[in-house]
């Protein structure tokens, strides 16, 4: 019976007693965890809530002065187009007093059809009549040929896309067929002209130009378009389009125009003034 009325006067340890005595008697029983937990995870929140509302006033503030510059921006770009537009116009009007003042000099030596053809042959002047129009584009599915088999590339990891040597290739075929002016996409070609590739572009004259590639040929319609198709090129262009699936499209129209090519500069060739050759 003794150790069982020990059991129940002392159901607490002696060690675990003496313990919490001594907190008590030092006052640290403190906060209990949880709410110190609480606690911490109010101020978590609170200075979350802070730096959200102080970055919302920054960004409230800043607002104005990005806006602000997006508009100078606008304003700048908008401005240098309206002058490279002023400055292309005072280039036509000047080409177009050169080649007044061209005709009027030969008209007083007696040779104005010789000016014409002059201004025709090298792409200086406008020129309209009857031709071809030719559309070259590229596959609708362009990465591979039409039978699945990948294409010889030179610089176009694209096998689907037309390239600046078939450009090439048109370009020479029309002008073997009797074409007497051709433009691409606008670009009048000229003797100096080339097109060349840049990465997956396609250049002319260093201008970029994007498919679909339209190309007039001022000649005599119905026959330049049965000559280039019957031509080495003109075959050359229908198994691009057989076999790789780039698309083109060929038909004779009564009357097209071309504009006149940018001024050339010309470094070597030099005019005869006289009879003979020097």
């Amino acid at each position: 019976m003794s150790l069982l009325t020990n059991v129940m006067d002392h159901s607490l340890d002696d060690g675990y007693a003496e313990t919490a005595a001594r907190k008590k008697a030092d006052g640290g029983g403190g906060v209990p965890r949880t709410l110190r937990a609480k606690l911490g995870l109010a101020a978590g929140l609170v200075l979350a809530a802070l730096v959200v509302t102080v970055g919302a006033a920054q960004a409230r503030v800043a607002a104005p002065a990005v806006a602000k510059e997006r508009e100078e921006l606008i304003d700048r770009i908008e401005g240098e187009t309206s002058a490279a537009d002023k400055l292309e116009k005072t280039v036509d009007e000047l080409r177009q007093d050169v080649s007044a003042r061209q005709r009027e000099a030969l008209e007083k030596n007696g040779d104005s059809g010789r000016s014409d053809l002059m201004g025709v042959l090298s792409g200086a002047v406008e020129v309209h009549g009857p031709g071809v129009k030719l559309v070259v584009n590229d596959a609708k599915d362009a990465g591979t040929g039409g039978d699945g088999q990948a294409r010889g590339t030179s610089g176009f990891s694209d096998t689907g896309r037309v390239r600046d040597r078939d450009m090439q290739r048109v370009v020479n075929g029309l002008w073997e067929s009797g074409a007497e002016a051709i433009s691409i996409n606008g670009q009048r070609l000229t003797a100096l002209s080339a097109i060349r590739a840049a990465g997956d572009a396609i250049l002319v004259d260093n201008k970029p130009l994007v498919p679909p590639y339209t190309v007039l040929a001022v000649g005599d319609g119905e026959r330049l378009s049965t000559r280039f198709q019957d031509s080495a090129d003109g075959i050359y262009l229908h198994v691009l389009q057989e076999n790789y699936g780039i698309r083109t499209a060929i038909s004779a129209a009564e009357d097209l125009e071309l504009p006149a090519a940018p001024s050339m500069t010309v470094r070597t060739a030099q005019p005869i003034t006289g009879k003979g050759t020097s």
